[in-house]
């Protein structure tokens, strides 16, 4: 009997190692200090060489452009195309940091998207490890950079980041700037609200319309805010959404826990500490479960 203990014990290692090494593998190509800088494809070029210099970079630095019709792509299910307008301006820098180290986010004339918000969506969508710096040659809502963070990540990773992913994120990012505008709470608060929700989406698995709703009514009456129904509706849809990826559990509590800068301050709240124990402890039952399951074959 102890030694089919061993032996599920083994198994249960293997496989821990071997997922580790897959996450290891898939991003094999990002090498620490590697910097892309993306550019609205409508800047003049007064503009960009102003950013440019903003940001510190020179013309030998890896640049990507981002339209405004990948904007409407991204964007068009969630907002109007008079938001989301006729030119792409707002520009990032991203520079991959070493394997662990986290997320900072800073913005300069960004009216809309706080970095807690950029920094949510982007761990989302799968961006990891990274220093970003989103900006733009004049104050501008910032609702579209997400775009060019996403595609300059992929750029210096030399990795594709799922579509359906990538629509998620710019829809929480929506979503939290909506909650943000309509109820009158900072940025921040507004992120902490929408880590709660996935927080419990990850805890409950909610299968109904109607678990969802009360998921995100009991959350918002612990942050005193008040929703209409219109606000409800959308969140309810995001929160499937969010709930249909394949998300590396894992991998999303551990960027969180590595925030860096401010935002670390913002999302180290009870609220973000309370979404990473219940994803540790998801994590711990599976292993339990993988374990209970060869013991009781070997017995």
């Amino acid at each position: 009997m102890k030694f089919l203990k061993k032996l599920s014990i083994m198994l249960v290692t293997g496989l821990t190692a071997f997922t580790l090494t897959a996450q290891n593998i898939s991003f094999a190509d990002a090498v620490a200090g590697e910097t892309v800088v993306t550019f609205g494809q409508d800047l003049s070029a007064a503009d960009k060489q102003s950013l440019m210099n903003e940001m510190k970079v020179d013309d030998k630095v890896k640049q990507v452009s981002v339209t405004n019709q990948e904007e409407h792509t991204y964007l068009g299910k969630y907002l109007s195309k008079a938001v989301i307008g006729n030119r792409a301006l707002s520009s990032a820098k991203i520079t991959l940091t070493d394997s662990g180290k986290g997320i900072a986010v800073k913005t300069n004339n960004i009216t809309s998207i706080s970095p807690a918000m950029y920094a949510n969506a982007a761990i989302t969508a799968g961006v990891k490890d990274a220093d970003i710096y989103v900006t733009a040659p004049f104050k501008v809502s910032g609702t579209a950079a997400l775009t060019g963070i996403i595609k300059a990540f992929e750029k210096a990773t030399g990795q594709k980041i799922d579509e359906n992913k990538k629509q998620v994120a710019n829809e929480e990012m929506v979503r939290t700037q909506d909650i943000a505008e309509k109820t009158g709470i900072t940025g921040d608060k507004a992120a902490q609200f929408i880590n709660k929700v996935k927080e419990e989406i990850a805890t409950q698995k909610p299968k109904t319309v109607e678990e969802y709703k009360n998921i995100i009514v009991n959350i918002s009456n612990q942050f005193n805010i008040n929703l209409d129904q219109a606000t409800i509706d959308n969140l309810v849809q995001f929160s499937q959404n969010f709930s249909s990826l394949n998300i590396d559990w894992g991998a999303i509590s551990n960027q969180l826990d590595k925030l860096r800068g401010d935002i670390s301050k913002v999302l180290s709240s009870d609220e973000a500490k309370g979404f990473l124990d219940s994803i540790l402890e998801w994590i711990a039952n599976i292993f339990r479960s993988i374990a209970d399951f060869f013991s009781s074959i070997f017995k």
